[in-house]
Parts: structure tokens; C-alpha cells; sequence
């Protein structure tokens, strides 16, 4: 097999050439008016906005800080803009069922105008229902009324009284009601003149009383009948003079709104009831309180707000003054931010609400356009989820309080009438949430029907460098800063690639672009320059490092210090440094570990001591399984596997997890067996399979300066050196003082495809190809691995032997 090669300074950094930029400053260049490198996360959105059938909501998915919010800020913007503006909703009491209010769709802006209109006609009420109860025409009126009834009255009890007299009878009043008297030549006569009179008469005078009673008691029965029907005859007037009063404000107001039938015909009933209510208009002559005042909830008792709250109208949503449709930001999407809220206030003692205490949620102010929704937040709020997608199905929103939902109160509360939905709704989110709603709730699926994913990478190439510095252009003129020099500008490209952790490849990361920009800004300013200079920005990405780094630092101090183990020089038989990255906060840096493997003859397992402890995660273990079979297929696939050995990450004091060092812990069980000791001035990193290729790992550039900062602080002599994946040489975009460090031949990158090209490179020797008879050349290093493993496994089937009973004669 062919030797590694060792990389070229060239390979370890792709630079921006400024020249290639065409502009001194980025105050030349316009601004960036499309979304930089993602085309699927914009058409997807473009077709879930323009898409009006049931379901084609959207989630916008990826990582954050890519400028998914703004963009869907923006686009929804001018999407909205040239939209029609949806409509006004006002709730109205419902004067049959009162526990039911009515919702009342008006066209945008003249929801306010009938609040308005109906705030001037009971305005008006106030005044001329009490005026017409004052007036001479109406005192006339009932005092006929009453002047009849009294007139009926006494005519009928005259009859009484005359059929009295007729009888020789007269009625007399006492404090316990009426009685009948005898009369003799017209005059009351005694009691002991009456017992003077012969039998026949006085029982003539018995009859005749007992009649004259029954006569009597028949009146006085009639007579709240014939009250009833005075009262009734005064309500009518009453009704019919406070319909005179305030029918013609109505009937004015339903002409101004004849186009929508609903209202007119809440207006109908307001009429009605108005008129069958007059009292509460007639008692408050004198102090007719403020109507605004009463409408804000801020009047002094119930009965002074009462005729205002029960005729006004609670606009939920005004749309007046605005342009387009409505694109709502819910940033606390809680249950009641989201359908609404039924608000209570103290009275008495007790909690009160009507239907004028009635708010909107984000529901309603969206309805029409769109509504933005951050997932993790949303997901996060109980039954916030739950509400949403029931007002997605049913095209409602229904008001309604937790307490109801849950049944956790018994109160009598409101049940208002529900408000036609029609809304795009956006989610916000990471892709892990996106996911965990498909997988696990099967509604979502039927209404968010558009996945809109934003990637977290774009390619490297001219068009999307040039898109690169509009976009800087642009955050620099929008935030007010300082304009990037070309230079600057190249930095900040290449930051932006190695931030994506490979050259060919740009992060999507604006905002971490964006605070580059804003940090140099700061440093140039401070230095009363006038742009933005490649000096700037690099002092902005090592004073950002530093910020972050207090961890590195300490770990690096541990293993200068002698703290953490990590040979730097010199050969070690079955140890190797691994190499590990690690992040704290967003921030990623390289950690060199030491890795051992010991052996002795056994059944052929490989233990994996930090899955043993349960610190090893399972592609970590699962690294290890691969590796144990390529030892066991590679050098005696016709023979059992007879060692035993062990597999250590030292001085790991929290989770392993990932197979990137599955090469190095394979390398130091090969460098175990074949008794080769490993070069501990290299360091490996990289996955193996079961063919033993070495696979591409992650974080290869913060991996290379970890160990190169520990080796250059102990004096870097020429055999340093990192050996990585050849498939990861695209991602390398190294730190300048490795690469000039390359370049004086002080510290070396290897590339390696097999593991035999890693294992003469940390040896020394030659590893050894197969030959066609199977075997390996003599003393190389597969051959005497080869032979290490068969002296295993005859010493096992001679100790096997060894133990079996001797046979009896």
C-alpha cells in the first residue's frame, strides 16, 4: 500500500482572494434582496403563502440564526401588503340569551364607526327618554289612563252602593276593610234599634247584606286585574313614547348600516329591548354618567353602567387605518394569548364578566393574513398546541378560559358565539421539533402540509461569495455601521467557511456573521477609522475566542502541567493520542486523550471500558464492535478469536460518545499485539470500518490546533504531526500559525484512506500487504499481528486440552 501523503500548506486553507471582489468598500455594493443561499426553504414558502386550500400551513425548520425570522418577516410583509384587509369583529349582547354574546362581522374600519354611532344614540337616550317622560303630552296621556281606571273603579262601587240603598243598606269603610249598615228613613240606625226590628226584617237585612257582599267581594277581586290592565295601558304608552323618543335614532343608524343584515338586525333588537328596559334610562335622569368611562369598566357601581354595558359594542378587532393583510408576531403564544381571554373584575365580593370583557388573541388579530409562531415557545405553554390546531380544524376561534377547558371551576361564565378562521399560520422551529410533531402527533401532518427547511450551509462559490458581501453590505447600512473593506470582506468568508467546517461550503449562520461585523464595527470606530478593516475583524474573531476559551485554557494548563497525561514525544507500545472536540456554550475546541489497550489470551472479546461504566455512548460502542470484527476477519478469518482485551479513553471523567476514535483505539490494540510501540509525537483521528478504511469525522480543524497547541507549547521539533481522514482534507480551513507552522516543516498533516497507512506512520514500519496466499510478509507489522493471534489461540486450545479429563482403561 501506498505511503500517506503528507498534506501541502496549500491544502490546509482555501483563502478569499480579495481581488476577485469587485468593490473597495462594501458602501459600493447594493443590498442583498433575496435570502442568501436557500432556495428550497424560500420556494417552499412562497408556495405555502400563495396556497389558500385547508392545511397548507407552514413550518419553517432548520437552525436558528440563519435569518429565518426575518426573512419570514419581510416576506410576509410584502406578501400582506398587497392583500386585501380583512374585516372588523365586534361582539354585541345577546339580549335572548345574555351567556351567549353575538360576533358581528363589519368591513374594516366601521366596527369602530358602530361602537361610535351606538355610543351617541344611547348618548341620546339619556337624554330624550327622560324628556319624553317629562313632557305635558305624555302626563295627559297616563293621567287619562289613570282618571279612566279610577272612574270605572268608583262607578262600580257606587252600583254597589246604590243597590245598598235600594235595599236599605249603606257602605261604611273601617281599618279592616268594608261592612254593611241598616238605615232607617236614611239614617244608620243602633244596634239595639236594629234588635227592635221585627224577625221578618232583620232577616230581609241578613240576606240582603250577604248578597250585597258577594256583590262587594266580586269588585275588590276584579280589581288587580283591572290594575293590571292600567299597568299594562302605561307600559304600552310607555313603550310607545320610548320608541317615539329614540325609533327614529335607530331606524337612522340601521339605514347607515343596511348593507350587512346582521347588524341591522341586532339593531332591531337593540331597539326592543331598549324599549322594554326604559326604566334604566328614566332612573338615571340628573346623572347620566360619562359613556367612555362606563365602556372602560371604570364606573362606580353596576347599576350606574348597566344600560351602557348592556347596549355596547366590544370591538374585538379594528382594522382601521391599516393596509393589507394583518401579519401577527405571537411572541408569548399562550392559551389565552392565542384564542382569547374572558376577563373578570371584583364586585361585591364575587367575580363578574360580560361580554364588553371580551379580549382578542392572536387568533383574531391574524385573521385574514398570517400568524408567526415560535414552535419551542408554543410547545412549551399548556394546551397552547392543543388550541391552535382545534382552531385550525374547525376554521373557529372560540373563546374560551383554561378553567372552562379544564373544568376546573364551576362558576357561570360566557359562551360566545365562535369567529370564522381564515389564517396561514407559520411555525418557527428547530428541526428536532419538527420531526418529533410528525412522528408523534398524526394531526400535524393535515395542517402543516409545507416544510419549509432553512439549511444551516451553503455552497463556497463566486456567486455566493458576491451574495456574501451584499449581505454584509446590507447589515452594515441597516445597523448604521461602518462599511467592510474588500479585505475585510474576504475574512469574513473565510470565518464563515471554517464556522461550516469545510472550505467548499459558507455557514448559513447570519447572526454570527452579523456580530463579527458589529464587534469590528466597534473596534474600527474606536479607533476613529472610517471602514472596516481584515485587522478588525480579526481582532473581533480572537477577542471572541478568548471570550469563550476560559475552558481550553484550563485544560491545557492541566496537561502542561502533568495534570492530564498526553505524551507529546518519544514511543509507547499500545498508547495513542486520540483527538476530541468538545463545545461549551456554541464554542468548539480540540482536546488531545490518551488512549491504551491492553491484552491477554481470552475468548476473543473486546471490552469497552467506558461502555462497561456507562460512559460510552452507543456510536462510540458501536465504533468498538466494528473494530473488534475487522480484528477478527483481517488476520485469521478461519480461526476463533482468542484474546482478550481492553479499551480506554484515560482520564475521561464524563460521556464518550462518536466512533472518531475508533482508527486510534484500533491502532493502539494492533500496536498491543504486534508489540510495535506508537509515535506519541502524532496524534489520529478518524473513524474505521470494517474494511479498516478510514472514514471522515467531524471537527477536524478545531482536532489539528488542540494537539498542535499542546505540542507547539512544548516546543514543536519537526515530528509533530496530526494523521486524519483523506476525505476530510476538503473541510480543513486551519488557524494561520499551524499553517506557517507546516510550512517550516515544524508540524506535519498526514491523509490517510487505510489503516495500515495510519499504522506505518505511527510506527515506523511497514504495515504489510496480504499476498495472494493470504498471509503477510514476514516482519512486517500484520504478520506478526497474525502470528500474535495464532500463538493465542493454539496456547487456548492446548490449555483446553490440557484441562480435559484423562479416559479410563
Amino acid at each position: 500500500m501506498k505511503p500517506a501523503p503528507e498534506l501541502s500548506p496549500e491544502q490546509l486553507y482555501r483563502p478569499c482572494d480579495p481581488a476577485s471582489l469587485d468593490f473597495d468598500t462594501t458602501a459600493e455594493v447594493g443590498n442583498l434582496e433575496h435570502m442568501l443561499g436557500q432556495d428550497r426553504a424560500v420556494e417552499a414558502v412562497r408556495f405555502g403563502a400563495g396556497m389558500d386550500l385547508h392545511g397548507f400551513n407552514i413550518f419553517v425548520l432548520g437552525p436558528p440564526g440563519t435569518g429565518r425570522h426575518s426573512f419570514i418577516h419581510h416576506f410576509l410583509e410584502s406578501q400582506a401588503a398587497g392583500e386585501p384587509v380583512p374585516s372588523d369583529w365586534v361582539y354585541v349582547n345577546n339580549f335572548e340569551q345574555p351567556r351567549t354574546p353575538r360576533i358581528l362581522e363589519l368591513p374594516a374600519g366601521r366596527g369602530c364607526h358602530l361602537r361610535d354611532r351606538v355610543i351617541r344614540l344611547i348618548e341620546e337616550a339619556h337624554r330624550a327618554i327622560p324628556a319624553a317622560f317629562e313632557s305635558e303630552d305624555y302626563r295627559k296621556q297616563r293621567q287619562e289612563i289613570e282618571e279612566q281606571a279610577q272612574e270605572t273603579q268608583n262607578k262600580a262601587f257606587e252600583e254597589i252602593r246604590q243597590h245598598a240603598l235600594e235595599r236599605g243598606l249603606n257602605i261604611i269603610q273601617t281599618a279592616t276593610g268594608f261592612t254593611f249598615v241598616p238605615l232607617k228613613d236614611g239614617k244608620q240606625i243602633t244596634p239595639k234599634e236594629y234588635a227592635k226590628l221585627p224577625e221578618e226584617e232583620q232577616a230581609r237585612l241578613q240576606k240582603d247584606t250577604e248578597t250585597l257582599a258577594e256583590e262587594l267581594k266580586e269588585m275588590l277581586q276584579a280589581i288587580p286585574l283591572h290594575v293590571r290592565g292600567v299597568l299594562e295601558k302605561i307600559h304600552g304608552l310607555d313603550r310607545d313614547v320610548a320608541l317615539f323618543a329614540v325609533g327614529s335614532l335607530v331606524q337612522e343608524l340601521e339605514k347607515e348600516y343596511e348593507d350587512l343584515p346582521k347588524v341591522t338586525d341586532h339593531l332591531r333588537a337593540l331597539e326592543q329591548d331598549l324599549v322594554d328596559n326604559i326604566q334604566l334610562f328614566r332612573e338615571q335622569k340628573g346623572q347620566e354618567p360619562e359613556l367612555k368611562t362606563l365602556l372602560a369598566g371604570q364606573a362606580g357601581s353596576d347599576e350606574e353602567a348597566s344600560p351602557i354595558r348592556r347596549y355596547a359594542v366590544n370591538v374585538l378587532v379594528d382594522r382601521s387605518g391599516e393596509k393589507g393583510a394583518p401579519v401577527i408576531f405571537a411572541d408569548e403564544p399562550t392559551f389565552q394569548e392565542l384564542v382569547g381571554n374572558i376577563e373578570h373584575k371584583a364586585h361585591m365580593g364575587t367575580l363578574v364578566t360580560d361580554f364588553t370583557l371580551l379580549k382578542a388573541g392572536a387568533l383574531h388579530r391574524a385573521n385574514g393574513g398570517y400568524l408567526v409562531v415560535d414552535a419551542r415557545k408554543l410547545l412549551s405553554q399548556p394546551y397552547a398546541w392543543e388550541a391552535l390546531k382545534q382552531a385550525l380544524q374547525s376554521r373557529q376561534i372560540r373563546i374560551r378560559s383554561l378553567g372552562q377547558v379544564f373544568s376546573l371551576v364551576s362558576t357561570v361564565s360566557l359562551d360566545p358565539e365562535p369567529v370564522p378562521l381564515d389564517v396561514k399560520v407559520v411555525l418557527v422551529g428547530e428541526r428536532i421539533f419538527y420531526y418529533l410533531l410528525q412522528w408523534y402527533d398524526p394531526e400535524f401532518s393535515e395542517l402543516f402540509r409545507v416544510a419549509a427547511d432553512f439549511d444551516d450551509r451553503m455552497p463556497r462559490d463566486t456567486g455566493h461569495e458576491r451574495g456574501f458581501a451584499r449581505l454584509l453590505g446590507t447589515i452594515a447600512r441597516n445597523e448604521h455601521l461602518l462599511p467592510l473593506e474588500r479585505e475585510a470582506v474576504a475574512r469574513v468568508i473565510e470565518e464563515s467557511a471554517r464556522h461550516a467546517g469545510d472550505a467548499e461550503r459558507l455557514s448559513a449562520q447570519v447572526r454570527k456573521v452579523a456580530d463579527l461585523v458589529r464587534e469590528a464595527h466597534h473596534y474600527a470606530s474606536g479607533d476613529h477609522r472610517k471602514t472596516i478593516t481584515a485587522g478588525d475583524i480579526q481582532r473581533a474573531i480572537d477577542q471572541q475566542m478568548r471570550r469563550a476559551s476560559r475552558l481550553q485554557d484550563r485544560i491545557q494548563e492541566e496537561i502542561l502541567r502533568g495534570t492530564l497525561l498526553i505524551d507529546t514525544a518519544g514511543s509507547v507500545t499500545g498508547q495513542v493520542n486520540g483527538l476530541s472536540v468538545m463545545e461549551i456554550g456554541g464554542y468548539l475546541f480540540g482536546r488531545p486523550s490518551r488512549i491504551t489497550a491492553r491484552l491477554s489470551m481470552g475468548t476473543g472479546k473486546v471490552i469497552d471500558i467506558e461502555r462497561e461504566v456507562e460512559l460510552g455512548g452507543p456510536i462510540h460502542s458501536k465504533g468498538v464492535l466494528i473494530l473488534s470484527r475487522f480484528l477478527a476477519s483481517n488476520y485469521l478469518p478461519d480461526q476463533p478469536l482468542s484474546l482478550s482485551a481492553s479499551l480506554v479513553f484515560e482520564q475521561s471523567y464524563g460521556g464518550v460518545d462518536g466512533d472518531s476514535a475508533s482508527a486510534a483505539e484500533l491502532c493502539a490494540l494492533l500496536s498491543a499485539l504486534a508489540d510495535a510501540p506508537l509515535s506519541q509525537a502524532l496524534a489520529i483521528t478518524g473513524s474505521v470500518n470494517q474494511f479498516g478504511q478510514i472514514q471522515p469525522i467531524g471537527g477536524i480543524n478545531e482536532k489539528v490546533e488542540g494537539f498542535f497547541d499542546i505540542a507547539s507549547a512544548r516546543g514543536l521539533d519537526g515530528q509533530h504531526g496530526v494523521i486524519l481522514p483523506s476525505a476530510n482534507v476538503k473541510h480543513l480551513m486551519l488557524r494561520s500559525d499551524v499553517i506557517e507552522a507546516v510550512k517550516a516543516g515544524r508540524f506535519h498533516l498526514y491523509a490517510v484512506e487505510h489503516l495500515d497507512q495510519a499504522l506505518a506512520l505511527l510506527t515506523g514500519q511497514e504495515a504489510g500487504e496480504r499476498q495472494p496466499d493470504g498471509g503477510f510478509p514476514a516482519g512486517t507489522l500484520n504478520h506478526r499481528i497474525t502470528a500474535r493471534l495464532a500463538a493465542f489461540a493454539e496456547k487456548r486450545r492446548d490449555f483446553g486440552s490440557d484441562r480435559k479429563p484423562a479416559s479410563g482403561d
